[in-house]
């Protein structure tokens, strides 16, 4: 028996850090969904707990002590009171360390699938406590809907439906530190900016973005300065209607209107960026289109 799930990208559509607690973590607002691209966790029987990493970007994951997948599942099982039994392999197709995700995706894959597999059913509340003790980011990537984010990530609020767009992400293959970024920034707080009209189409998405900021921008271009050649990259193609950092960086994203001025997009950006890793991508509000397609 294998069962899988797939752990989409994570999107920031925009930014604003409108805080700080005493105890120095930042509060949010944000409005978060989610791209097609993902990594592909997978579970099989086994007498004890494993790991093991495939995909493209597999190998960037091999030195760590203990991968945030493991203790996923460790918490979990704690939480269940049973022993953590499986053989997990996770398929990372996303960059490292880029601001989409990748990790707390990973970790809320584990949690829907080892509840599946393990035949698990915490309460909603227990299982939102136990994904943010894992990472600000692994409530919303659990949830798998489009949301906005408040707080330092805990606080999930519906959405406006967004309309159909498409994406090109690229990242430099440079990791890039979220503590370090979050150091880096300077100057006062920003506001809550939530929008309740749901955007007739990607134009006006874009329009409403583009009066909204990540505020983590110039923090983590003066950490990487390469992520201001990949914004200027996107803003440079074909059709972009806007474009914009993801989280505390890497990752960039342009946003289009059709799959054909995506792929033209994503066509001309591995040219001016060779060393970047690029890929057209589709906008979700809901994930679990991708979830039943991993079944």
């Amino acid at each position: 028996m294998v069962l899988r799930a797939p752990a989409p990208a994570k999107l920031n559509l925009y930014l604003h850090v409108v805080g700080r607690r005493d105890d120095g973590y930042h509060l949010l607002d944000s409005l978060v969904a989610f791209a097609d691209l993902h990594d592909t966790i997978e579970a099989r029987p086994a007498d004890g707990l494993s790991l093991e990493l495939a995909g493209p970007f597999g190998d960037r994951l091999r030195d760590e002590a203990d991968n945030l997948v493991l203790r996923a599942a460790r918490a979990l099982a704690e939480a269940a009171g049973r022993r953590p039994d499986a053989a997990i392999r996770l398929i990372k197709r996303l960059p490292v360390a880029g601001g989409i995700g990748g990790g707390s995706a990973d970790a809320a894959a584990v949690l829907r699938l080892l509840s599946r597999f393990w035949d698990i059913a915490l309460p909603r509340d227990k299982m939102d406590l136990l994904a943010l003790t894992l990472g600000a980011d692994v409530p919303v990537c659990l949830a798998g809907r489009a949301a906005y984010i408040g707080g330092v990530g805990e606080k999930l609020d519906a959405v406006p439906r967004l309309p159909r767009c498409h994406l090109v992400l690229a990242n430099p293959l440079l990791p890039l530190s979220t503590p370090q970024v979050f150091r880096a920034r300077e100057g006062e707080f920003g506001q809550v900016a939530r929008f309740a009209e749901a955007p007739a189409d990607a134009a006006a998405l874009a329009g409403m973005l583009e009066s909204r900021t990540n505020d983590l921008t110039a923090a983590a271009i003066a950490c990487l300065p390469r992520i201001a050649d990949g914004l200027a990259a996107l803003r440079g193609t074909e059709a972009c209607l806007m474009a914009r950092m993801s989280g505390s960086g890497a990752t960039c994203f342009g946003l289009y209107a059709d799959a054909a001025a995506a792929r033209r997009a994503a066509s001309a950006l591995r040219k001016d960026l060779p060393d970047w890793w690029v890929a057209p991508s589709r906008l979700l509000d809901d994930t679990t289109k991708l979830e039943a397609a991993a079944d």
